[in-house]
């Protein structure tokens, strides 16, 4: 599953790495992965998908399938009697979500072999004149009419890892009636400068005394380890050292696949204690708005606070909210953190300023290159960093 740097620190994110089976997959089960016309980034990403685990972890993520299922439910009166698509619908929860809300009918597409096991259950549930499963890509799919509903677990670690994004574009663009619902509507990409000395301490001052033994020479081979790439793990409120700042808000009705090619933004904030700096989070939240709500969504000039305090204030029921933020019930996302090889110590009020830049690999545009730039009390970093 993931690589084992990673299982230290996020015993339960469970999400593809894609790092993880590139070179090992064992050749019949490459050729049973699918279509041989799949780019093998593609075979690789749909092979991770048939492992029952991954679909283990993400169903026993309550925060995730309970806010799911309130949005289904939530916008019944949009679900009820009408057609849904259900874009990588794995096991088919959502699917059978849908069909129980009372779906005339729901296209469940999915190109890993977990489609074999979705057809199984949407049987066992006595649905099989609701949902229609679908082996294949959405984008290589035929559905011979229109659908009022899109509905799609496409987030990945820091939200836009995986890419699956596009593939809901693309269904959106081909079928999705004027006016029709995109369950989750809208999401945001959050970061923020974080200290964590516990898990410095852990990974790199843990060399230079080891059962009384001298092993300092480890300690640079070890800062190298721990901020080659983005980590996965879990940090608390208490490692947020400063409000954080919107990095991309997406309107699912409106975002373009040209707009994915390239995710930047710059960044002031200011330090709220006396900490060093260890390096940067990110997190995002998604929500389950409905079509008319859409245009009454947050222009491109975003107030990070004023989204916290929104996000503060809601509790009227009005909208359905998965949030994956270290101060919220984790989730198996998980935070994902950009570590320094060094800290940066900062004040109370210091300035912390820079950009940071996401795009596709183009090796495999499933991965994502991260580049960074920090600048503070007269010290630049600049880095960068490969989500594989």
């Amino acid at each position: 599953m993931l690589p084992s740097h990673l299982n230290g620190h996020s015993p339960l994110a469970r999400r593809p790495r894609l790092s993880a089976a590139t070179g090992d997959t064992p050749p019949a089960e490459a050729a049973a992965a699918g279509d041989a016309s799949l780019e093998a980034h593609d075979r690789v990403y749909f092979q991770f998908y048939s492992h029952i685990g991954i679909h283990e972890a993400m169903i026993k993520d309550r925060v995730r399938t309970d806010a799911y299922r309130a949005a289904i439910m939530h916008h019944q009166k949009f679900i009820e009697g009408k057609v849904v698509m259900d874009v990588g619908c794995g096991t088919g929860i959502l699917s059978v979500f849908c069909a129980r809300a009372g779906a005339k009918r729901v296209y469940a597409v999915d190109a890993s072999e977990i489609a074999t096991q979705a057809s199984e259950i949407v049987k066992a549930n006595n649905l099989a004149d609701k949902i229609v499963v679908i082996h294949g890509r959405v984008e290589d799919v035929e559905v011979e009419e229109k659908v009022d509903v899109i509905i799609s677990e496409w987030m990945g670690y820091m939200l836009l890892y995986e890419s699956m994004l596009p593939s809901v574009l693309f269904a959106r663009d081909k079928w999705l009636k004027p006016g029709g619902l995109i369950l989750p509507s809208h999401a945001t990409l959050f970061m923020a400068p974080i200290t964590n000395s516990d898990r410095y301490e852990g990974s790199v001052d843990f060399w230079r005394d080891v059962y009384g033994i001298n092993m300092s020479a480890l300690v640079p081979l070890a800062k190298k380890f721990a901020s080659e790439e983005p980590s996965i793990e879990l940090i608390g409120g208490e490692n947020v050292i400063s409000w954080p700042f919107v990095v991309k808000h997406i309107d699912c009705y409106t975002f373009t696949v040209e707009e994915f090619k390239s995710v930047a933004t710059t960044y002031k904030v200011s330090s709220m204690m006396l900490a060093p700096i260890h390096g940067f989070g990110l997190w995002f939240e998604v929500e389950f708005n409905g079509p008319a709500e859409s245009s009454q969504n947050l222009s491109s000039d975003i107030n990070p606070v004023d989204i916290i305090r929104k996000k503060r204030s809601r509790g009227s029921g009005n909208t359905v909210v998965l949030s994956t933020a270290p101060e919220d019930e984790p989730t198996h996302w998980h935070q994902t953190i950009f570590y320094f090889s060094d800290p940066i110590e900062v004040t109370q009020d210091q300035i912390i300023e820079g950009s940071v830049r996401i795009s596709p690999s183009e090796e495999n545009p499933r991965c994502l290159n991260i580049h960074l730039e920090c600048s503070t009390g007269g010290q630049t970093l600049v880095r960068d960093f490969a989500m594989r």
